[in-house]
C-alpha cells in the first residue's frame, strides 16, 4: 500500500506542478459553462437545472478525458522513465491503480469545480438536489470509464498523439453507440437483438439513467466492469512490456 500511495501522490502531484493542469481546468470550466449557459439557451428555457450541463458532458469528456489520460504512459515509455518505475518494489498493478486513480482524482476536481454553477442555477430556481447529486455520480463514474480506455491506449502507444486520437475514437464510438439515431439507422438493417446489446453498452445508456436521477445496480455495475476491465487491460500490456 506504501507504493500504491506514493505513485498515488507524485502522480497527482506532478498535475499541480506543471501549467498544464491548469490550462486543462480553464478550457474545461469555460466550455462547461458556454455549452450550459449560452449553447443551450438556458436563460431562454426559463428552467432553472443543471440538466444543460450533463447533457453535454459526454461530449466535453470525449476530448477533455483523453487527453488528460495520454500522459499517463506514453510519456513514460517516450522519455524512458518507466524502465526506472519497474525497477522500484512495486507491482504494475499498484503502479497501474495509482496512476489511473490520480488522474481520476484530478477529474473530481475538475467536476467539483462546477460548483458555481449549482449555486446560479439554485439562485434562480429550485432545482432537485437528488437529480444534481445523481448527474454528478454519473458524470464521475463516465470520467472513470474514459480514463480507463484512455489509460489503455496510452500504455499500447508511446506517442502522446496517437493514443489520444485512439482514445477519442473508441469513446466517441462507445457514446454515439446509444444516441436514438444512430440506433434508428443501425435497426434499419441490423437484428433488433444485435441493436438492443449496442444500446446495453452504450455509455449514454447509462449515463442517461443516472441523469434522470434513477441509482440502479446494472448502470453502477456497468462502469465498474468497464473500469476494470479497461484497467486490467492496461495492467497486461505493461506486463507484457515488462516481460520483453
Amino acid at each position: 500500500m506504501n507504493s500504491f500511495w506514493a505513485v498515488f501522490k507524485r502522480e497527482l502531484k506532478s498535475y499541480f506542478t506543471t501549467p498544464l493542469a491548469y490550462v486543462f481546468l480553464v478550457i474545461f470550466l469555460f466550455f462547461a459553462g458556454y455549452l450550459t449557459f449560452f449553447h443551450e439557451k438556458f436563460f431562454e428555457m426559463r428552467q432553472a437545472d443543471m440538466q444543460p450541463f450533463f447533457t453535454n458532458l459526454p461530449l466535453l469528456f470525449i476530448f477533455m478525458v483523453p487527453a488528460t489520460a495520454m500522459r499517463l504512459w506514453a510519456e513514460e515509455r517516450k522519455v524512458g522513465s518507466i524502465e526506472l518505475l519497474f525497477t522500484l518494489p512495486i507491482t504494475i498493478p499498484q503502479a497501474v491503480l495509482g496512476k489511473f486513480l490520480a488522474a481520476w482524482a484530478f477529474l473530481g476536481i475538475a467536476l467539483a469545480l462546477t460548483f458555481p454553477m449549482v449555486i446560479t442555477v439554485a439562485y434562480l430556481g429550485d432545482p432537485d438536489g437528488g437529480l444534481i447529486a445523481t448527474g454528478y455520480l454519473g458524470g464521475f463514474l463516465l470520467a472513470g470509464g474514459f480514463l480507463a480506455i484512455g489509460s489503455f491506449f496510452s500504455a499500447v502507444s508511446k506517442n502522446q498523439v496517437i493514443a489520444l486520437v485512439l482514445s477519442v475514437v473508441a469513446c466517441a464510438v462507445l457514446v454515439s453507440a446509444g444516441l436514438p439515431t444512430v440506433l434508428n439507422y443501425l435497426s434499419s438493417f441490423l437484428p433488433a437483438g444485435l441493436v438492443s446489446a449496442m444500446k446495453g453498452m452504450s455509455f449514454q445508456e447509462h449515463f442517461e439513467s443516472l441523469q434522470r436521477g434513477v441509482v440502479q445496480f446494472k448502470d453502477l455495475a456497468y462502469f465498474v466492469l468497464l473500469i476494470a476491465g479497461w484497467v486490467a487491460a492496461c495492467t497486461v500490456i505493461l506486463d507484457e512490456r515488462k516481460a520483453s
